[in-house]
């Protein structure tokens, strides 16, 4: 077989400074972190370990020391079949957890809620970032409030909703399917107000994609690449995984490893995980591959 170095091409993950409210992160140079915290009584991963206040507050400082980027807050479960909470539920859960950390964290602070209600009381509180799995399409009045406040937004794209996901037939094209519903989630992130560098997308891994779906998705992140954003993966510990390697949640951290690491060498710019000390020790690995240079 003949070959030469000159029929290597390298891919070269882009550059980006992400804004949220009057923070910044340089994304690109080195993989960034966000770290769950999941205020809920039903995580598939985690099974309500940090529904008490005290636990995930503990959780969040225990991340902040691990060395994570960003802090992401869930108090509405979006595992398959997952029935939505009211507003109320959602806030109960969130405010005395985000109020006690946002005078504590240097990391910025995400919120994963569909609820344009819900986000400006969070974004009230100091939240940075709104980490919308329906990327607008379930709130419409989302785009304004993110807006409002100059939050980040991450736009995550899922097939139908948690409680019809995994009903749903399979994509004829999901690359395709990902590539025009997240154009039009942009569209409407523009049309709010919401500046560029404020956005974060996120192909939804799992969210109403089969197994080949999402190895594809990760296998092509470099699909994404022209709508100049950057791009967050979160493969931790979740069900393809364990599909490939038939191991329940609890034990698929060298899967999330090994997925998160081929996603970072595809372009992924931010890695959500719940196995911090590990994924941030495999992607500086990553990152100090990426930046040499071949000749």
């Amino acid at each position: 077989m003949n070959s030469s170095i000159a029929d290597f091409e390298v891919f070269e993950r882009r550059e980006y400074l992400f804004r949220a409210g009057d923070r910044e992160i340089e994304l690109g140079r080195r993989t960034c972190l966000m770290g769950i915290v999941n205020i809920t009584p039903d995580s598939f991963s985690d099974g309500g370990r940090f529904l008490e206040t005290s636990a995930a507050i503990d959780r969040c400082l225990e991340l902040e020391s691990q060395g994570v980027d960003i802090v992401d807050l869930g108090a509405e479960s979006s595992r398959p079949g997952a029935e939505p909470v009211s507003m109320e539920t959602e806030l109960k859960r969130l405010l005395p957890v985000l109020e006690a950390i946002r005078p504590q964290l240097r990391a910025m602070i995400s919120v994963d809620t569909c609820k344009s209600g819900v986000a400006r009381e969070v974004l009230e509180a100091g939240a940075d970032i709104i980490n919308d799995i329906s990327a607008l399409r379930f709130d419409p009045e989302m785009g304004e409030v993110v807006s409002e406040y100059r939050a980040g937004l991450i736009l995550m794209h899922m097939r139908g909703t948690p409680a019809t996901m995994q009903q749903l037939p399979p994509s004829p094209n999901i690359l395709a399917e990902i590539r025009q519903d997240l154009q039009i989630a942009v569209d409407k992130a523009h049309n709010a107000g919401i500046a560029r560098d404020r956005l974060v997308l996120d192909p939804g891994i799992g969210f109403g994609k089969t197994v080949e779906d999402n190895l594809k998705i990760i296998n092509r992140l470099e699909t994404f690449a022209d709508f100049q954003l950057p791009i967050m993966v979160g493969t931790s510990r979740k069900s393809f995984i364990g599909k490939i390697l038939d191991q329940p949640p609890d034990e698929r951290l060298i899967g999330t490893v090994a997925s998160s690491v081929a996603a970072v060498m595809r372009g992924a710019h931010i890695i959500r995980v719940h196995d911090v000390v590990e994924l941030k020790q495999a992607v500086a690995i990553v990152d100090s591959i990426l930046a040499e240079k071949i000749l």
